[in-house]
């Protein structure tokens, strides 16, 4: 009885940690699988979570608690906000959100998606002014949307799987919430064609020539915008219930819940699928801030390839990709690492990983430099894919940096909700990333310092980083 109890709790925590669309209906174990999908996009970025999170920091396991509470209020109100508004949140990077609203037969999915975005800018108005022990602060978040056709993909292999979307509407989406400003809705020209007159447009700066993205005009009043959008109902995942308490009738149970749970865990990293199943009974995870070494890694080529490809083409470039993932996990797993997902970048997709996290090593950070060399030796020996008969090219960017960061489970904290690393060395990292050449691989200073006994680095100078109020010391691992 206690090991059926346990099996459908953590059928309750796999279900809340996966998007709706993977948890209702998730490929066995390996099975990689992929469908064309067409919809809109939503990509939210909050301001002003690091100074928040230093403040805390300061104080210690309350601060981490504190942040932990102030966060799942903010994520929780979001997340009831894309319920109701019939979206899909697919993932969280951070502080920021990714949010899917498949097409429908009315083609209403774009002022769905830009309503949803009006009543989470809305709620921010709750978050503006903060009043902590360390002090007042302020958040704010920038939304960005665009609408098309992406690809849905399930990659990997039975120790690990991803769910990822692949093609140019994803990255479009995503320079979309990076064009736009706090506090408003950010569409792009093909998503603001398709809005009804209700959905008034204005240009981002009445001096700039940007005519691919708009602003959307909050003028409406409280009763035009409403609190929901009427879908149709999500189908609900079958969860276990025992009818027989016999021991035949427990061991038959336990034997479903295992395979309704065996596909889902597989998406999970391995070390964060051990904290959950050790803390099941309490279903939460304790906040922590922890100091790892930050990696992330920019493929390009693979995901940008699917939009041109024939039918027979995209089931070369997703087995490819699953290939590439396959091997960059073995190789972070070998290493200690985590890797975490991966997301979506303006260019390519990214792979976040991380080392020290959930525990601490004195060569965390050899070990980051050792996994990123790896990494960029994968990549050049990935076969290239065939597209529209042409060899697409395959590179990486990576970005490596270290610090403290705010690891916990955000979300609804009996709903949706992932573990997450939160804080400036993530941005960093993707920072470095960005500014990275094909192949190279950025670090800052201090991670210089730590690995430059085992490792030839050359300085680049310093550069000026998005976010960065100062120029930083940059460097290149070779």
């Amino acid at each position: 009885m206690q090991v059926f109890q346990h099996l459908r709790t953590m059928q309750h925590i796999l279900h809340d940690y996966t998007p709706h669309q993977l948890s209702d209906d998730p490929p066995r174990p390996g099975q990689i699988r992929y469908s064309w999908q067409e919809g809109t996009l939503l990509f939210t970025d909050l301001a002003g979570f690091t100074p928040l999170m230093e403040a805390n920091a300061a104080s210690g396991q309350q601060g981490a608690v504190e942040l932990l509470q102030l966060l799942n209020r903010y994520f929780s109100a979001m997340i009831e906000i894309i319920s109701k508004s019939g979206g899909d949140l697919l993932e969280f990077t951070g502080d920021a959100i990714l949010v899917q609203f498949l097409a429908s037969k009315q083609g209403g999915d774009p002022a769905q998606a830009v309503r949803a975005g009006l009543r989470m800018q809305r709620a921010m108005a709750h978050f503006r002014d903060i009043d902590t022990p360390q002090g007042h602060f302020s958040l704010e978040m920038r939304v960005g949307i665009h609408s098309g056709r992406f690809l849905a993909a399930d990659i990997g292999t039975p120790e690990r799987m991803v769910h990822v979307l692949l093609g140019q509407t994803v990255q479009q989406a995503k320079r979309a919430e990076g064009r736009g400003t706090v506090g408003r809705v950010c569409v792009t020209r093909v998503a603001g064609d398709r809005l009804p007159a209700q959905l008034q447009l204005e240009p981002i700066d009445p001096h700039d020539q940007d005519v691919q993205h708009q602003l959307v005009v909050d003028d409406l009043e409280v009763e035009e915008l409403g609190e929901y959008d009427i879908t149709l109902p999500r189908r609900r995942s079958a969860m276990s219930v025992l009818f027989d308490r016999s021991v035949e009738g427990l061991v038959d149970e336990i034997g479903g819940a295992v395979t309704r749970i065996e596909p889902l865990a597989c998406f999970m990293p391995a070390p964060i699928l051990n904290l959950l199943v050790e803390s099941a009974a309490q279903r939460q995870l304790v906040p922590d801030f922890p100091v790892p070494t930050i990696v992330f890694i920019n493929l390009l080529g693979l995901p940008e390839s699917v939009d041109r490809a024939t039918a027979s083409d995209v089931e070369g470039v997703v087995a490819r990709f699953s290939q590439t993932f396959a091997l960059i996990h073995a190789a972070v797993r070998s290493q200690g690492g985590i890797l975490q997902k991966v997301t979506y970048h303006s260019l390519g997709s990214d792979m976040l990983l991380y080392f020290g996290a959930l525990g601490s090593h004195p060569t965390d950070r050899v070990r980051a430099a050792e996994t990123a060399l790896a990494v960029r030796q994968i990549v050049a020996q990935v076969p290239a894919p065939t597209v529209g008969g042409q060899l697409i090219g395959i590179s990486c960017r990576i970005g490596i940096a270290q610090g403290a960061v705010f690891a916990g489970e955000i979300g609804e904290p009996r709903g949706r909700r992932e573990f997450n690393l939160l804080g400036d060395p993530v941005n960093t990292a993707a920072r470095l990333m960005s500014r990275a050449a094909p192949n190279q691989i950025l670090l800052s200073e201090d991670v210089q310092q730590a690995i430059a006994p085992h490792f030839t680095c050359q300085a680049i100078g310093n550069l000026i980083l998005k976010g960065k109020a100062a120029a930083m010391a940059v460097f290149e691992l070779v």
